[in-house]
């Protein structure tokens, strides 16, 4: 099974410099290849101590210097905060500077205060992904830059570097509320699973996804890759401290973040969904809802982070899973020691475990039309 790492840059309040946490993680960034990991993603994020992560692709530029096998991924470039044309040279740079291994991760957004820097009104933002979307992955079959739609006017141009190869089968987008999951089938990409709701829910949901896939694409859809914050001890006290300090305490802060508090979001349009979140937080407090998130997460002893993740591949019929090893404030010590488990003692064993393919990834370039 494909295992990757996500690295995300957290400096919950400036407990460190930037500088240090940054010298922190690409240590691990720089070791995923020879420990075996078959990939290294990080999510976007602007301004605020919640995640240093504003230029991924440029981040994954620089990994590709330093490796050769290893495949990078976004996870994900939020798309209306940027030019689409820009997003598509990114990507069709990226490819050639890796030989192919790039992974394009596409989202919406979510953080008003990431909308607000970048002044782009949240309410286009579901309109915006959509045009912007298709126009990238357009551009990123054909070399053509064309497109006209309500927000976006692009006259025909070509993308140079022409494209290295297909984008078909390893582009994944996330989806959060109903209306994206249909968007996402629409656009015949994968599903990347956040964890951010029951995994019953989120079983229902691939369903649907799943059947207007088909539906609409005539076959059957990439297997979901998830995404996990994993925190693992070799005891189960250890194991558990880990998960009220670090798990509960990075929960709490993407609540922050996003401010899934905020009733707001029922009048903002494409974010109603939104609104009952803030109804249960309501309901149950916030701490109560932090402690919700962090336990869709994982944590216990190597053998028990291995049931439980395998439970959630099975359950979702995923095709790869993503560990975060550092996260909610965690020193550098304590991150150290959990990434070490993970590699030494979690990656194998996930590795070990046959989904029925991966990926997907091409370095086929003779399947891309370029101008």
């Amino acid at each position: 099974m494909h295992t990757g790492l996500t690295l995300i840059f957290q400096n919950l309040e400036r407990a460190r410099t930037d500088a240090e946490v940054y010298r922190s993680e690409l240590r691990y960034a720089a070791r995923a290849e020879e420990l075996g990991f078959d990939s290294v993603w990080s999510p976007e994020h602007h301004f605020t101590d919640y995640e240093l992560t504003p230029n991924v692709p440029q981040f994954l530029s620089w990994l590709a210097g330093r490796t050769s096998r290893i495949r990078l991924g976004t996870m994900v470039s939020v798309l209306p905060w940027h030019d689409p044309v820009r997003v598509a040279e990114s990507f069709s740079m990226l490819d050639h500077l890796s030989d192919g291994r790039a992974i394009l991760g596409m989202g919406r957004g979510l953080g008003r205060a990431e909308f607000e820097g970048f002044r782009v009104d949240m309410a286009d933002s579901r309109r915006m992904f959509g045009e912007y979307a298709e126009f990238v992955m357009s551009a990123l079959e054909t070399g053509v830059m064309e497109y006209d739609g309500e927000l976006l006017k692009q006259p025909r141009t070509e993308l140079r570097p022409e494209p290295y190869a297909t984008y078909r089968g390893r582009t994944f987008a996330s989806a959060v509320s109903p209306q994206s999951i249909d968007l996402m089938a629409q656009l015949g990409v994968g599903l990347m699973v956040i964890a951010q709701k029951p995994w019953s829910t989120v079983e229902l949901e691939l369903q649907e996804y799943r059947k207007r896939f088909v539906e609409i694409n005539g076959t059957e859809p990439p297997k979901p890759v998830i995404c996990v914050f994993t925190a693992v001890s070799e005891t189960e006290a250890g194991a558990q401290e880990m998960r009220e300090k670090y798990l509960q305490r990075y929960a709490l802060s993407t609540v922050e973040h996003y401010e899934f508090d905020n009733i707001g979001f029922a009048r903002i349009e494409g974010y109603e969904y939104y609104a009952g979140l803030s109804r249960n937080i309501e309901k149950h407090g916030v701490d109560g809802f932090a402690g919700f998130l962090a336990d869709l997460q994982v944590w216990g002893t190597p053998e028990q982070v291995v049931k439980s993740l395998l439970g959630y591949v099975e359950r979702l019929d995923a095709g790869g899973i993503l560990l975060v090893p550092a996260f909610g404030g965690m020193p550098e010590p304590v991150a150290d020691a959990n990434f070490e488990l993970i590699a030494r003692e979690v990656l194998p064993a996930l590795k070990a475990h046959d989904v029925g393919g991966d990926l997907g990834v091409t370095h086929d370039t003779s399947a891309v039309a370029t101008v």
